[in-house]
């Protein structure tokens, strides 16, 4: 199986999507270095998560190129889905399972069943702090244990890569902060590469070493946080993202009225 070549976890030439008249990613050029943590920013209705389709094999090119891992997305997907992780916007949960028998559960459907999984679920369950809880329901977690779970579920065969989705879309600001936490200290102890779609600036520049701003199923700006902020002559990540894709309110159009 081939892996990432000279060093880039993801790379995509001029890739487009078009669902019927409508073009959801437009010639989108794209290189993730391995080891990345890279922020997907935009806008709802960018193209963030038909790109995340794509590169995680659930969907294919209208056309262009994209390679993950060393991989061509439209010739080996099942290459792909064995080496990298995905956590879908709004992944399913069983509520009346256990942490570790849902974690079982995922295990069985990628074809793990032995003592090696119960070993890896152990593992993972202790680096996320479940391992007091991991008996109990799932219905019976807050919010951030449940997105904890659902992290682990992702993590659980090895993965090489992560495509994390809008991963604190529905949390609140506690339960954001643990995905923060938990993804920086992954990213520490791990080699895995972190692709994560957001349109939180504030969550992107805790967590992200690099990011793309996607807008209009195109790349816009690239580079570090600050290297944003710096091209765009701004004071902090979030008033780079609204001077590159636009959203600031005309306060005198709005006031207009009176």
């Amino acid at each position: 199986m081939t892996l990432a070549r000279n060093g880039v976890s993801i790379r995509t030439e001029r890739l487009n999507k078009a669902f019927g008249p409508v073009q959801a990613i437009r010639n989108l050029d794209l290189e993730v270095l391995s080891g990345n943590r890279f922020g997907f920013l935009g806008p709802n209705g960018a193209g963030k998560t038909t790109t995340v389709r794509i590169l995680s094999g659930l969907l294919r090119q209208t056309s262009g190129y994209a390679e993950v891992c060393g991989i061509d997305v439209s010739r080996d997907r099942d290459s792909i889905k064995a080496i990298t992780g995905l956590l879908p916007e709004t992944p399913g949960l069983y509520s009346k399972l256990s942490a570790v028998e849902f974690l079982e559960f995922i295990g069985a459907l990628n074809g793990q069943s032995d003592e090696k999984l119960h070993r890896r679920i152990d593992s993972l369950l202790g680096v996320l702090g479940l391992e007091g809880r991991q008996d109990d329901l799932l219905e019976s977690y807050s919010s951030g244990m449940k997105q904890k779970v659902l992290v682990a579920s992702t993590l659980l065969h090895n993965p090489k890569l992560v495509f994390l989705d809008e991963p604190t879309s529905r949390l609140d600001p506690s339960a954001s902060a643990v995905v923060k936490d938990l993804i920086l200290v992954l990213s520490e102890e791990t080699d895995t590469t972190f692709f994560i779609c957001t349109h939180m600036t504030g969550f992107a520049e805790d967590v992200c070493d690099v990011i793309g701003i996607l807008n209009q199923g195109g790349v816009v700006a690239r580079g570090s946080p600050q290297e944003i902020v710096d091209s765009a002559g701004a004071g902090d990540l979030e008033d780079a993202y609204l001077r590159i894709v636009g959203g600031k309110v005309d306060r005198e159009a709005l006031l207009a009225w009176r």
